[in-house]
């Protein structure tokens, strides 16, 4: 079953409390997203780490229930 943007979106803020996050569907589908997530706590960390945080928010959603998510990270 597919997510809706305000469920990932949540769930990325639950974990990362002071991130901006913008969900933007890619398919009109509740499938295949993007997401922009800037966050202070992004500083100094790598892009891999920044994505690692993200998806460590998504758990086992991603490639269950969210099926694609097209990342970007920045610092604040």
């Amino acid at each position: 079953m597919p997510m809706a943007a305000d469920d990932i979106a949540a769930l990325i803020r639950a974990a990362i409390p002071d991130a901006e996050v913008e969900i933007t569907d890619l398919a009109g589908d509740g499938d295949h997203y993007a997401a922009r997530v800037v966050s202070a706590s992004f500083a100094g960390l790598p892009l891999r780490k920044q994505h690692q945080a993200v998806y460590a928010a998504l758990g086992d959603r991603m490639g269950g229930e969210l099926h694609a998510l097209q990342l970007k990270t920045a610092a604040a």
